[in-house]
């Protein structure tokens, strides 16, 4: 498996204003019986870059708990666990080549 890379620290108001960004978002990766496989960790970065803001869904044959796998999963791509609510966690991570008019702008 990957190492583990640093996770940027949010504020709380941050991250109440992501959340309410992902409120509408439909999850775009799913982690399923196989874990927190590397295609998996792969495609979260690729989704990441192009998004910024993403939502994760686990799976009931997950090997791993919903909060140990949104933890872990943040841990591996570089990104902030920004809230997990039922089996579905929010990941943010920052892309600074993103097009400015694209980019999340905190208030």
């Amino acid at each position: 498996m990957t190492k583990k890379k640093k996770m940027k620290q949010l504020s709380s108001r941050q991250n109440r204003y992501l959340r309410g960004l992902g409120h509408h978002l439909s999850p775009v990766a799913m982690v399923g019986r196989e874990g927190l496989s590397g295609s998996l960790i792969d495609a979260v970065n690729q989704v990441l870059l192009a998004h910024e803001l993403i939502k994760i869904k686990v799976q009931d044959n997950s090997p791993l708990d919903r909060k140990e796998a949104a933890d872990e999963l943040a841990g591996l791509t570089g990104s902030s666990l920004v809230h997990v609510l039922g089996k579905t966690a929010l990941l943010y991570r920052e892309n600074p080549d993103r097009a400015v008019d694209k980019k999340i702008i905190f208030p």
